[in-house]
């Protein structure tokens, strides 16, 4: 199995690319891992063209011989792409065309045959014309410095349970539990830089290693060690956003 990332053409996005080994010659443990990361793609491969929600725990790809092809989006952009609540998609892959009409799916396929990135690079483009820098994001990008959920909303003049319901549409769950996945998240590329472990859990905001260790246990199954061993895990090592202030335009 080999996963890498490509060089994207939607601002903030992340293309990326997995091709899984022949039926036969990988073990069913073997599939990519993909991690919580807070974001949203739009997959195309062999057989249709998908949509990953937001996850809240880590899994494998199993389907052993197959080629696909993604748009990572950022915290909070998946929604204007696909059209719908971040919270119905959580967990969950979708066929595309559950969410957007068959004959606009079938065109972007058969678009899709020559350079599937091109293809689906193109359609989220032209989803998110006039949308600018939504305000989910520079939210995100607070709460993955370590900004409260508090002054996350004191911020925009919102309450905390206004907070919570705008998170749930945009990223499939609450503030709390961005942060908690986007510190994850930030914790693992350090980590993947060769930073020593209690730095890594100092940097990123954990009261100390072992607080890190069960964090990355409860959101990945498995030790940091044993990420970090694991050269097909599909997530994000950085935060594929800009960090910005606050703003309600």
């Amino acid at each position: 199995m080999a996963y890498r990332e490509l060089r994207a053409e939607v601002p903030g996005a992340v293309a990326w690319s997995v091709t899984s080994d022949p039926p036969g010659r990988s073990r069913p443990d073997e599939g990519a891992l993909v991690l919580p990361d807070g974001c949203m793609d739009l997959i195309w491969h062999e057989r249709g063209l998908l949509v990953a929600g937001p996850d809240t725990r880590a899994h494998r790809t199993t389907a052993a011989g197959s080629r696909a092809i993604g748009l990572r989006f950022a915290p909070g952009v998946g929604p204007h792409v696909f059209g719908v609540r971040a919270d119905e998609l959580r967990d969950v892959r979708v066929p595309l065309e559950q969410l957007w009409p068959d004959a606009m799916v079938r065109s972007l396929f058969h678009a899709a045959e020559p350079d599937p990135l091109r293809a689906i690079s193109a359609a989220a483009r032209d989803r998110l014309v006039g949308v600018g820098r939504p305000v989910e994001t520079a939210i995100a990008a607070q709460l993955a410095r370590g900004v409260t959920v508090a002054q996350v909303a004191a911020s925009l003049g919102w309450s905390e349970r206004r907070l919570h319901r705008k998170s749930l549409s945009a990223y499939g769950y609450g503030p709390k539990t961005l942060a908690r996945v986007l510190r994850f998240d930030r914790a693992l590329g350090l980590a993947r830089g060769g930073i020593p472990l209690a730095r890594v859990a100092a940097d990123s905001g954990f009261s100390d290693q072992a607080h890190l260790a069960r964090e990355v246990r409860a959101l990945a199954g498995t030790s940091l060690t044993g990420l970090l061993g694991q050269p097909g895990s599909a997530a994000n090592s950085s935060m594929p956003w800009p960090s910005g202030s606050l703003t309600t335009a």
